[in-house]
């Protein structure tokens, strides 16, 4: 039985992401895995680390009072997000990545951002990209 996995940052985009992969967790019968990424060492602050952590923890809290089988994961390793949620992919039963993305300008529409390109090119299951209402 695969997984939905959910890259997810407190943030509207993430916050769709994390709506997306719940609702798609409760249609599909499936498990979630909620992913948090920072890259670590000197670029990360403790406070971004703390609020992260406490963050995830919130999620973890909801996930179980709605009785959703899950697995929230902070992960600082050294890698991007985009390297960390396709790692968690490639190591679990995945069937589907869902990801928050952002508005942007129409100069920054060519780009689609750097960790959700990597993702839909690399990853090996399907990729749902969400943006936050608004």
């Amino acid at each position: 039985m695969g997984s939905i996995v959910i890259g997810y940052v407190d943030t509207p985009a993430g916050n769709a992401a994390l709506e997306a992969g719940i609702e798609e967790a409760r249609r599909r019968g499936r498990p979630v895995v909620v992913v948090s990424s920072l890259h670590g060492g000197r670029s990360t602050g403790e406070t971004e680390t703390l609020e992260t952590m406490a963050a995830s923890k919130r999620v973890r809290e909801r996930l179980v009072a709605e009785g959703i089988e899950c697995d929230v994961r902070d992960l600082v390793r050294g890698n991007t997000p985009a390297q960390d949620l396709i790692e968690v992919a490639r190591e679990n039963d995945v069937e589907l990545i869902v990801i928050g993305i952002r508005r942007r300008s129409s100069t920054g529409k060519l780009i689609l951002g750097s960790n959700a390109l990597e993702i839909l090119h690399d990853a090996t299951v399907p990729v749902l990209c969400v943006k936050a209402a608004g």
